[in-house]
């Protein structure tokens, strides 16, 4: 094969007991009598360990004939075999490769003394295998996958790069590193005890009572570890990195399951400890106004999910972020995806004039004395739109969603239990042992359907999990199987609460653009619990908000305009937005800075009109 390719076998979906071999009996080299693709099994001596199942395949990637062949990628009835061409420009070796015909990534970002380096990519391109590399949780193999090199071999080939110096240091153990986890929902299988216990093992700097403060974690700290939500979870996981005596923090996704005013906190706390600690961080985030405010420099992360990764260069976190919007990289003359995001450009969307769906009273809920309550302002829900719901966590979103589709009793005032209600829950328990197929395909006859499958399936991306089980779908996956269920159903109301959670930014957009065209193409009219800034800015007609004291009370007005509604929540967190000059994206000013006191003055926190 050609240089600049590589063979990927996805050993999950290789499934030889279930096909013919298709992939080795159509392919030409093996039928000219080489052994391009061969049995596992075959390639080995006995004994001798290797990856995957014995009669599972293996593609020689110096026989096979490339992209411009494709045979086997073709009849391949599981979709288990990848053959890519590697862009021309990539002339260097892998940085690590994770076996034959395995994942590659190439490229690693540069951490900067006393500054905040974002990564910005798709899920599945690397990006926290990057992040293990540089926190000395893993060694990078060079792409020699069967004789691992040295570290001297390893430094070698970073000699006189801006790496180099970092690398030497970490190797000598003369670097401390902290890193906070992707993945913070695992923290309870990993820590059995108090969120107070945790935090005392990590306070090196004495700054955790500060960082506790800020957090707003005080009332939670004496919880045990397993009764914390995912917001608490991943505050308490940030306090624990950002309170270690460290020269480099790494922090994979800090705002997952966090309000828009505890991100805007997490980001001052990195800059803090970044700007007046002299401190080096290095964050992964999907969030771009977040990653927008916190960055001094972006690298971006392309490739082929699953395959291959690239991490560029830096570039500077305007150009970066507006480059990967564009879905071309300039430095490296890269087109990385065909569209581009694209924002619209002048005022928010006018609200939908359709008939009213959902006419729902004066609601209150209360949880007993001294506990929670919420009371809700008589509003509609009308035809073809799509209705954004924003305000901090535990200030009753999810309350109001529950008692809309029934699964909770209001202690005051009635919901017309005769509408068909679609529901998303904000967390999303799946158990069930059955594959993804068999799933949607029990809740409506359109599945595999032309209609089903260009206006759910294609946008959500579902062709790759099709075959594999519920319970073993990643966080993204099982979101994207949960949005296409939940549109799939036959309903007057789609309620979503917080879709994007898990997902990438390519992945939220297009989640966006099929609720979206869902709600246009069907006249049918969606309820959207979000905190992704970008995301409502794409999605919302109107704007239902939420306000209050978080755990305590809170209070939800009618419906209203995006402008509107926009400006009264952005200033009850005292933020407020412009859109990119080039791109239309939502940017979140400096505070203080002279575009944000100009626009605070004038009562336009929602970008000036």
């Amino acid at each position: 094969m050609a240089e600049d390719s590589i063979a990927v076998v996805d050993l999950e979906r290789c499934q030889p007991d279930r096909c013919n071999y298709e992939c080795m009996n159509y392919c030409p080299p093996n039928r000219s009598g080489k052994e391009c693709i061969v049995k596992r099994e075959d390639e080995y001596e006995e004994d001798e360990p290797f990856e995957g199942q014995p009669d599972q395949v293996r593609i020689s990637e110096e026989i096979c004939l490339g992209e411009s062949c494709g045979i086997c990628v073709n009849k391949c009835p599981f979709d288990a075999i990848e053959i890519i061409n590697l862009p021309q420009e990539l002339t260097d070796e892998p940085v690590h490769r994770y076996g034959e015909n395995a994942f590659a990534l190439y490229g690693l970002p540069s951490p900067a003394e006393g500054q905040v380096t974002g990564i910005l990519g798709p899920n599945g391109i690397g990006k926290t295998t990057a992040v293990r590399i540089l926190a000395d949780e893993m060694q990078p193999n060079l792409g020699r996958y069967g004789e691992e090199p040295s570290w001297d071999e390893i430094l070698d080939e970073y000699r006189g790069t801006a790496l180099q110096e970092y690398l030497e240091q970490m190797r000598g153990g003369d670097v401390d590193v902290a890193r906070k986890p992707q993945y913070v929902d695992r923290i309870p299988n990993q820590f059995d005890g108090k969120a107070i216990e945790l935090l005392d093992q990590t306070d090196e700097r004495g700054a955790l009572d500060y960082l506790v403060e800020q957090t707003g974690i005080e009332p939670v700290v004496d919880n045990h570890i397993d009764d914390l939500s995912g917001g608490e979870l991943q505050r308490v996981a940030l306090v624990a990195t950002l309170a270690r005596d460290a020269d480099f923090y790494f922090l994979d996704e800090i705002t997952p399951y966090l309000d828009i005013g505890q991100r805007m906190t997490a980001a001052r706390l990195i800059r803090e400890l970044a700007e007046e600690e002299d401190r080096s961080m290095l964050v992964v985030e999907h969030d771009l106004a977040i990653l927008d405010l916190l960055a001094d420099n972006i690298n971006v992360a392309y490739g082929t999910p699953g395959a291959f990764g690239v991490i560029t260069p830096p570039k500077s976190t305007k150009k970066g972020i507006n480059e990967y919007l564009s879905g071309y990289l300039e430095n490296e003359n890269m087109r990385i995806r065909q569209t581009d995001i694209e924002f619209e450009e002048h005022a928010p969307r006018s609200a939908s004039q359709g008939d009213v769906v959902i006419e729902y009273p004066e609601l209150q809920k209360s949880y007993g004395d001294g506990e929670f309550s919420l009371d809700v302002e008589a509003g509609t829900i009308r035809e073809s739109e799509v209705l954004g719901v924003v305000g901090p966590n535990g200030i009753g979103k999810s309350t109001f969603a529950k008692m809309l589709a029934g699964r909770l009793e209001p202690t005051a005032g009635e919901i017309d239990t005769s509408l068909d209600i679609a529901y998303k829950p904000q967390y999303i328990e799946i158990d069930q042992p059955m594959r993804v197929d068999a799933f949607l395909a029990s809740i409506t006859d359109d599945f595999g359907s032309s209609y089903w499958n260009t206006e759910i399936a294609q946008p959500l991306q579902l062709e790759s999990v099709m075959e594999q089980q519920l319970t073993d779908l990643s966080g993204g996956e099982r979101q994207r199987v949960a949005i296409a269920a939940c549109l799939s159903k036959d309903a007057d109301l789609y309620l979503l609460d917080e879709p994007s959670a898990h997902l990438d930014v390519e992945q939220r957009v297009m989640a966006t653009s099929a609720i979206r065209r869902y709600a246009e193409n069907h006249d049918a009219t969606a309820m959207v619990i979000d905190h992704d800034i970008y995301m409502i800015d794409l999605l919302a007609d109107r704007l239902l908000v939420f306000d209050g004291e978080p755990a305590k009370n809170g209070h939800a007005a009618p419906p209203q305009g995006m402008r509107e509604g926009m400006n009264e929540f952005l200033q009850n967190l005292d933020i407020t937005f412009r859109r990119d000059e080039r791109t239309s994206r939502p940017r979140i000013n400096k505070p203080d800075s002279q575009l944000d006191r100009e626009q605070k003055n004038a009562g336009e926190y929602y970008y000036a009109p």
